[in-house]
């Protein structure tokens, strides 16, 4: 069985997380039940997925997980947009944001691909 733990991508996922929850205190408290909710369940999204995608016996099944954390990291990008619009993250941090998250979408890609070409 496979251990999430040693995939690299799931461990930028988690450290991904853990900087979402560092900037979230900072927005609007109206925001709390809108686009604070949204992101960090999308955000942990990512790496649930990865999580629960490894305890699948088939290939198959472990890449329609991974399909599933690509779909919450593109989620997270277009939040990550709205947060800069609305200017609740400087330009400074949403590029730090984009920057770890596109690390962490080659990453799912790759795993994706490698794992399409198995079956």
């Amino acid at each position: 069985m496979r251990n999430f733990r040693d995939y690299s991508v799931w461990k930028n996922s988690i450290q991904f997380v853990n900087s979402i929850y560092n900037e979230i205190h900072s927005f609007p408290e109206s925001e709390k039940y809108a686009i604070i909710s949204q992101i960090t369940r999308a955000s942990i999204s990512i790496a649930s997925n990865i999580a629960e995608g490894t305890s699948r016996t088939s290939e198959k099944d472990f890449n329609r997980f991974i399909e599933m954390s690509i779909g919450s990291s593109f989620e997270v990008e277009t939040l990550l947009e709205i947060l800069r619009m609305r200017n609740y993250l400087t330009e400074e941090k949403y590029n730090e944001l984009i920057t770890a998250l596109n690390i962490i979408q080659k990453q799912l890609n790759a795993l994706h691909s490698k794992l399409t070409s198995k079956h």
